[in-house]
């Protein structure tokens, strides 16, 4: 389970920021966008020596736009109407979220798609404090241009990105073009206002506003899944729970068996 407190080795961290650096800068020239030297601190820590490159994801001023079917920082799959509500938090670059998805993900969403339960999804994005780099923050924002156009294809998207989940340490998100390639792999996503929100960053202030709201939620660990605000044990002590055992839990929490 991925906890807010996990500290990334430096060798692995400086890796990452050399990487985006490289990257945020074969952007900018490929884009034109360059009109001088690019604003870099160098931040020694510790043991560890951080790069923290200035760029148009942490400095933008865009304005706030939320995208369509969020519930405010939430994202709600299935009936809204359920009499169930499964509350999910997740951090795209979590690998113990990818085990849980890849062992009882298709339960989870069929027990949504047969009106069990509604599930809210409460994103996190603090792996990319704990391990440096963005990625988490990209595919959220890409995530979100995928809700902009159905909760069906944010659902659909989220399977993707989690199939196709990169090593934590590697910061492979971090990439508008990873982002839209990934995408493809949906039927109909790719856009071009899909596109182009993911290249612009448009739904990043909601972002942080969703990143916010999982700070303040009191959960400081993903995966954690709270039925009707009773949590969920969905990491046993031999890794993430079967279909079974997941249905199991279900029906223990809501007293059907």
């Amino acid at each position: 389970m991925s906890t807010k407190n996990d500290s990334a080795k430096s060798a692995a961290r400086a890796r990452i920021a050399e990487a985006r650096a490289a990257e945020e800068l074969r952007l900018r020239r490929r884009k034109g966008l360059i009109v001088g030297a690019t604003a870099v601190a160098v931040i020694v820590a510790g043991t560890g020596i951080g790069i923290a490159v200035q760029d148009s994801r942490t400095t933008s001023h865009a304005p706030y736009v939320a995208p369509a079917h969020a519930d405010g920082t939430t994202i709600v799959y299935g009936n809204p109407n359920a009499k169930n509500t499964l509350q999910v938090y997740e951090d795209f670059r979590c690998p113990v979220c990818d085990g849980l998805e890849k062992s009882a993900g298709p339960t989870i969403q069929a027990l949504a798609d047969n009106g069990t339960y509604k599930i809210e999804y409460h994103m996190a994005t603090f792996l990319d404090g704990n391990l440096g780099g963005n990625g988490s923050a990209v595919a959220l924002n890409a995530a979100a241009a995928a809700l902009n156009e159905s909760t069906a294809k944010f659902k659909a998207f989220h399977d993707v990105l989690y199939a196709n989940q990169p090593p934590e340490t590697t910061d492979g998100f971090n990439s508008s073009a990873e982002m839209l390639k990934l995408a493809a792999k949906v039927p109909g996503l790719v856009t071009p206002a899909f596109t182009k929100a993911v290249q612009d960053d448009t739904y990043g202030p909601w972002v942080a506003k969703v990143t916010d709201a999982f700070n303040n939620s009191g959960v400081n660990a993903t995966p954690t899944f709270k039925l009707n605000g009773q949590q969920l044990a969905v990491i046993g002590n031999n890794g993430p729970v079967t279909p079974a055992q997941y249905t199991a839990l279900v029906d223990s929490a809501l007293g059907t068996k």
